[in-house]
Parts: structure tokens; sequence; C-alpha cells
């Protein structure tokens, strides 16, 4: 399905690979009951373009919108509204097969409301992950308090966090941004047992460990096998430089 105006790969090279599921509020509704996805679009026309597509080509989504200018990272966002109900799952993988023929992109990837990480956008992980009901919102957003970069950061000296793809960019006032690749998250038991290894308490992986906690926050980090594990509570994430 493809407009008179927007032709097979016209959109090649534009759009990121990951989408986000309900990382942003809803404009129209109440959040519990619709669920908002997100495309990175390197540039305003194409996002524009690609919001029309999408408005006009599926009579079930609700609102389609690109952002008026670039966003910090200088991309655009694309913001497209469903209703949060049991068809949702399917009609997400339905928009973006579209928008595979719009770009060749072979695999989407998704991040649910500000995840660390990022998964395969097939049915069966949407299904498994998008809360479908208000109740089953209300729970999900609930269990993923910390399972969220703006607080698992929420106690940090950082001034602005951003997170594209697999990479994570932290910004400070009268410093230079930090960027780090986002390797894994969950609780730190677990984490401590896949990574393997002893923690590197040499020199220089204690200063940089230092230097992390003295840009960041009073966050325990530690280096294990050239990564960055970094605790809040039971859970840690893993960064690696980028």
């Amino acid at each position: 399905m493809l407009s008179e105006t927007l032709l097979a790969g016209d959109l090649q090279l534009l759009i990121s690979s990951v989408i986000e599921i309900d990382s942003y509020k809803s404009k129209i509704g109440e959040d519990e009951k619709m669920v908002v996805l997100s495309f990175n679009v390197d540039d305003k026309e194409p996002a524009d373009d690609l919001a029309r597509f999408l408005e006009l080509g599926f009579d079930w989504v609700v609102d389609a919108d690109a952002t008026d200018g670039p966003l910090d990272t200088g991309k655009y966002k694309v913001f497209v509204e469903l209703e949060r109900n049991k068809y949702v799952p399917e009609r997400i993988v339905d928009i973006l097969e579209a928008v595979k023929k719009l770009t060749n992109i072979e695999n989407f990837r998704f991040r649910y409301y500000k995840s660390f990480k990022t998964i395969p956008a097939d049915e069966e992980n949407i299904r498994n992950i998008v809360p479908l009901d208000k109740e089953a919102y209300s729970i999900t957003i609930q269990e993923n308090r910390l399972n969220n970069f703006s607080n698992f950061f929420s106690r940090s000296y950082v001034d602005n966090i951003q997170v594209m793809e697999d990479d994570i960019t932290f910004h400070k006032v009268f410093a230079e941004s930090i960027s780090m690749n986002i390797l894994d998250f969950g609780l730190t038991e677990h984490i401590y047992e896949k990574l393997g290894g002893n923690i590197d308490i040499g020199t220089k992986a204690i200063s940089e460990s230092i230097f992390y906690t003295k840009y960041l926050g009073n966050y325990n980090i530690t280096k294990i096998n050239n990564v960055y594990v970094f605790e809040n509570e039971n859970y840690a994430l893993v960064l690696g430089k980028s």
C-alpha cells in the first residue's frame, strides 16, 4: 500500500530502524487509552511525507503528525496514535511493513517506554510487551520504573540524556558530552553472572570509574571486560565506550 505521492524506496536512509512505543504522551487522549508510536526522521520534508502517508493510509490511525522543528539530536519526530486495544500488535506490524517498502529497512526494532533495550518489532514481542488495555498499561508503567533511562539517572548530575538507537548521550552544561553504547540492562546479580570475569581494579579502570562518578553522580560504577556497569538499587546498566 503506497500513496500516489510516496513510492517504494523514497525514504531510504532517512528513517531510523528503531521506533519508540509509549515513550511520549498522547496529544489527543489519555495515555492509557492511546498507543503512541514515534519514528526518527532525518529531515522535515520526509517527516511530513511519512506522517501524511500513515494518516491517510490506515483508517484506524487516529492521528499522525511531525514535529515542526528538529529535536536536540537534529532529528525530526513523527508521532502516530492508535487506540489501545487487542488489535494494536498486528496494526503496528502493518504500519512497519508499509514503512519497510518506503525505506528498504529489512528489520525494525522498538524501545518501549524509554527502556534501555531495543528488541525486534515482531507481532509476538509487541503483544508481550505493549499493554493492550487501561489496566495493563498502569501495571506496565509501574513495573518499568527503573527500566527507564530518565528514572535510572534521575539523581544524576547531568542536564539532559538522549537515547538514539543503542547509544546514550549525557549532556552537561560547561562540560563535554559523553556518548556510550547500551549493551545490557537487568537485575544486578543477573548482569554480573552474564558478564563473568573479575572487576578490573587497575589504576586506569579505577580512575575511569571515578571520572564517570564525578560526571554522572553517586552511582556504583565498575569495569569488567572493557565494559562499565552502572548500578542503581537492584538494577544494573552495562555501557561500552562509543
